[in-house]
């Protein structure tokens, strides 16, 4: 149930983002002159991207996946560098975006994804030799490689001041190591020590940052806020009110018209609650807890396949963690900081990593024995409907053919004697 389930639910959250990027964007389109359906068929063709990347992976066997993991995972951080450089372009006040000739595309979210699948890599090789050498595993050694690279990914992503995708990154890390061993005190140590840091470091000093964490957490009153840094949570509130059970109607919303800021990328949770209703937004949330309990479910399940069980956790942690930290701050429960609902935002990157981590899901799924044994018995039963289709064709051509021969010999034969009778 998990293996179709989880299927089912990328493909509706999906469809649901390329119709609502769609509602949402057609009144900024057509103001600055451009066709309404711009971003729908833009949106719709990452869709069609994403969907045939997920497809293609799904049918990779799992155990290519730590070969490929490390070279992605230097790929998507040689990518985040270049952001650093000429080619990096600002989107947002962050400095997240590269810009390749006519294209752009955000690497951190492809640096997202080769953290998936080379973090459970670097754990399962360093608890294993560990074990060789020591007879135990050994918290330090055993997880070394693997915070090293989470250390050295927040960074390159910190140094464009995108601390939204630095805490993201910061969770997959986490839960990482959590799920993979790591020692109780040893892992909450670290969790202070990395809150207090990136406190310090990347808070403390930006004035945006703390406007921000405190008019979500001491409320709008200050002069000016209402026009200022709660501009865009006040109209996402608007929006969510106006929405009432059933929603105002696809495509009704008020807000989208100029009100409310990035209506389609990180506010597109509040045009959801506005056109949709709060039936809509508890559907969206229910699709996210599904995806969340299916990969957690069938990652209990595979107690003999670590590398496999430990990415699914962290597939699990990067899309219902962001999915959760989104609409928290659409809910004004969390400061805004700049994150996109997955799967459902407007962003071509974005969607395709969604998509191909979705992808590898699916074929880590497949080495679970339930499901592995479900799907060969429907592969058997599937081929032998195919062979006994084949033989019942067969036969008929072969019997086709001998009743033709025998007609064609009986009336030959036929001939012959009324040629003999009339020749008499």
């Amino acid at each position: 149930m998990c293996y179709y389930l989880f299927i089912a639910v990328v493909l509706l959250l999906t469809f649901l983002g390329v119709i609502m990027v769609f509602s949402s964007s057609t009144v900024d389109l057509l103001s600055d002159g451009e066709s309404p359906y711009t971003q729908l068929i833009r949106q719709g063709a990452y869709a069609v991207v994403g969907i045939a990347t997920a497809v293609a992976l799904s049918f990779v066997n799992a155990k290519h996946f730590p070969k490929w993991a490390f070279w992605i995972l230097v790929a998507a951080g040689l990518l985040q560098a270049l952001t650093l450089t000429h080619l990096g372009r600002d989107a947002g006040g962050n400095g997240g975006w590269l810009a390749l000739g006519p294209i752009e595309f955000e690497p951190a979210e492809i640096l997202k994804f080769s953290l998936c699948l080379w973090m459970p890599f670097a754990i399962t090789v360093g608890k294993k030799r560990s074990v060789e050498h020591e007879g135990k595993v050994s918290g330090g050694k055993s997880f070394a490689v693997a915070l090293v690279a989470c250390f050295l990914s927040f960074i390159l992503v910190m140094l464009g001041g995108d601390l939204g995708t630095g805490v993201i990154l910061l969770m997959i890390c986490a839960v990482a190591v959590f799920v993979g061993g790591l020692d109780i005190k040893q892992f909450w140590g670290g969790i202070v020590v990395v809150a207090a840091m990136v406190i310090l470091l990347f808070v403390a000093h930006s004035s945006n940052r703390m406007r921000r964490i405190m008019a979500a957490y001491t409320g709008c009153e200050a002069k000016g806020a209402a026009q200022g840094v709660c501009y865009q949570v006040i109209h996402g509130q608007y929006a969510l009110a106006s929405g009432g059970f059933f929603g105002v109607g696809l495509g009704a919303s008020r807000e989208k018209w100029d009100y409310l800021p990035e209506a389609r990328n990180d506010f597109i949770f509040a045009i959801i609650g506005e056109e949709l209703g709060f039936v809509g937004a508890v559907i969206v949330i229910l699709c996210f807890v599904l995806l969340g309990w299916c990969l957690i479910n069938v990652a209990l399940r595979m107690p003999n396949h670590p590398y496999e069980r430990l990415v699914l956790v962290c597939v699990a942690a990067w899309t219902c963690g962001q999915a959760t930290i989104n609409i928290l701050v659409v809910l004004q429960l969390l400061p805004v900081i700049g994150l996109p609902l997955p799967y459902i935002s407007a962003g071509g990157t974005a969607l395709i990593s969604n998509l191909a981590a979705a992808g590898v899901c699916v074929s880590m799924m497949r080495q679970q024995d339930d499901i592995k044994r479900v799907l060969g018995s429907a592969a058997a039963a599937n081929a032998k409907k195919k062979k006994a289709k084949k033989q019942q064709h067969r036969h008929h051509r072969m019997t086709g053919r001998t009743q033709g021969e025998q007609a064609r010999e009986e009336g030959k034969h036929g001939y012959r004697s009324n040629s003999r009778g009339t020749g008499k």
